[in-house]
C-alpha cells in the first residue's frame, strides 16, 4: 500500500493543484476583481507630530487613490467612509525639511493599491513659538470741524500670538486701525488686530488669542461750536395745476461758531435759509441759498446750502365720448362697417396736459390689413400725440367689423 501511495504521489499532487486552480477560477468568475478610482478624496491625516513643532507652508490636504479589489469588497469599501484612510507619520522627525510617504490604511481585504496621488509629501517642521505684544491704535483722520477726540479705551491691552518661530520672531507690534474722519459722536467698534513686522507689513500664519479688540474713542464738541438744523423758508405757491412734492436741503445740519459761546447756545436749534420763491413754478428746482444768522455767529465751511425742490403736475382724468373710429388697411374691392362707429375713452395724466388736449391729438383706428370678407371682433388702437397721458379704459373694448365685397359699378 505504501509503495502504491509513493508511486502515485505525483498524480495526487497534480490533481490537488488542478482542483485548487478550478476553485480559484470559479471564485474569480463569481466575484471578479475590479480596478476603480476611489470615489472620495481622502483627507490627509497627520499622526506622530511633536507638539513642540508646527508644519509651515501649504501641504496637500487631499489624496486620490486607485484600488483593485473584488466586487464584494468594493461594496464594503463604499458602504463606510472610514474604510480607507490616508496618513503621514511624523513620529521622530525634528525641525527641518522632510519628505514623508503617504500611507494607506484599508480596513477591508483583499485590496491592492494600484496608485495614489501624491505618493509623498514635502514639508517643513519648525519650532512652535509664542509671545505677547501690546495693542497699538492707529487713529486715521480727524473729527468734524469743532470736534475733538479723547483718549481711546481698549477692551484688551495686549494679545498673545503663537506660530512658527521664523514668523513669530518677525512680529514687532499688534495694531488696530480706527477711522474717525468727520466724526461727530463717540466711536465704538470691534476692530481686527493686525500683526506687523519691522516694515509695517502684515504677517500671516500666526494664531492670535483674540482676533478683534473693542475700541472706544470719545468725540466731544469744542466750546463755541454747535450743530444746528437747516430750515428752508418757502414763499409763494407753484403754478396752477402743479404741486410741491418735496423739499430737501444738503447738508441738513451745519456747524456754526462764535467766539461768544452764549450767542451759539441762544440759537433755537435751527437756522433759516433765505426765502425760496415758488410763485409760478412748474418744474423741479435746484439752487443754493444763503443762511440768516445773527451777528457774531458764522458757518463753519460752506456758507450756502443746496436746496432741491420737487414740483409735479396734479394728476387728473378725462372722459371723451363718441370718439370716431377710423378703418385702416382695407384691401381694394372690399368695404367695411364698424359697429359701433364711435367709442368712449377715459384718459389720465397731468392736469395741464389734459386741459390742452384736443380731438386732433387723438387717433382711434381699427386695423383690417389682410382681412377678407367676414365678421371680426377687433380691439381699437389708440394713439395720443401728447406724451405722459395714459389710457385708463376704452368702451367697448372690441368693435365688430363687417367686411363685404363691394358691389360692381
Amino acid at each position: 500500500m505504501l509503495k502504491w501511495i509513493i508511486r502515485n504521489l505525483g498524480t495526487f499532487i497534480l490533481a490537488f493543484f488542478l482542483a485548487l486552480t478550478v476553485w480559484i477560477l470559479a471564485v474569480i468568475a463569481a466575484d471578479p476583481d475590479e480596478t476603480r478610482v476611489y470615489p472620495r478624496n481622502l483627507t490627509l491625516e497627520v499622526t506622530g507630530q511633536d507638539p513642540r513643532l508646527i508644519i509651515t507652508g501649504n501641504i496637500p490636504r487631499q489624496v486620490s487613490v486607485t484600488l483593485r479589489a473584488p466586487q464584494s469588497v468594493w461594496t464594503q469599501i463604499l458602504a463606510n467612509e472610514n474604510q480607507v484612510r490616508a496618513v503621514i507619520d511624523l513620529a521622530g522627525l525634528a525641525a527641518g525639511e522632510h519628505t514623508v510617504p503617504v500611507k494607506l490604511q484599508i480596513a477591508s481585504s483583499p485590496v491592492r493599491l494600484v496608485s495614489k496621488s501624491p505618493e509623498s509629501i514635502n514639508l517643513t517642521l519648525e519650532h512652535l513659538a509664542s509671545r505677547s505684544l501690546p495693542i497699538d491704535v492707529d487713529v486715521i483722520g480727524e473729527p468734524a470741524i469743532g470736534y475733538q477726540k479723547g483718549t481711546q479705551e481698549l477692551s484688551l491691552q495686549e494679545v498673545n500670538l503663537s506660530g512658527p518661530e521664523s514668523i513669530v520672531l518677525q512680529a514687532v507690534k499688534a495694531q488696530v486701525d480706527i477711522k474717525i474722519d468727520g466724526a461727530r459722536a463717540n466711536i465704538g467698534v470691534d476692530a481686527p488686530i493686525r500683526i506687523l513686522d519691522g516694515d509695517d507689513n502684515t504677517l500671516s500664519g500666526i494664531t492670535l488669542s483674540s482676533e478683534k479688540v473693542y475700541v472706544q474713542i470719545p468725540i466731544t464738541q469744542q466750546g463755541g461750536y454747535r450743530d444746528i438744523a437747516v430750515k428752508v423758508v418757502v414763499r409763494g405757491q407753484p403754478d396752477s395745476g402743479y404741486r410741491l412734492t418735496n423739499i430737501s436741503v444738503n447738508p441738513p445740519a451745519i456747524t456754526v461758531f462764535s467766539g461768544d459761546s452764549t450767542l451759539v447756545n441762544a440759537l433755537p436749534g435751527f437756522v433759516e435759509t433765505e426765502p425760496l420763491n415758488l410763485n409760478g413754478t412748474s418744474q423741479d428746482i435746484e439752487l443754493r441759498l444763503g443762511l440768516n444768522l445773527p451777528a457774531g455767529v458764522s458757518v463753519v465751511g460752506e456758507q450756502t446750502v443746496l436746496v432741491e425742490v420737487g414740483i409735479d403736475a396734479l394728476e387728473g382724468s378725462l372722459t371723451l365720448n363718441n370718439m370716431p373710429v377710423t378703418l385702416v388697411g382695407l384691401a381694394p374691392g372690399l368695404s367695411a362697417l364698424p359697429a359701433p362707429e364711435t367709442v368712449d375713452i377715459i384718459l389720465s395724466g397731468p392736469l395741464p396736459l389734459l386741459e390742452k388736449l384736443t380731438a386732433n391729438d387723438i387717433r382711434i383706428t381699427l386695423d383690417v390689413t389682410d382681412l377678407d370678407a367676414g365678421n371680426y371682433q377687433l380691439v381699437p388702437l389708440i394713439e395720443i400725440l401728447i406724451a405722459d397721458i395714459e389710457i385708463q379704459s376704452i368702451f367697448p373694448g372690441t368693435v365688430e367689423v363687417t367686411i363685404t365685397v363691394s358691389a360692381t359699378p
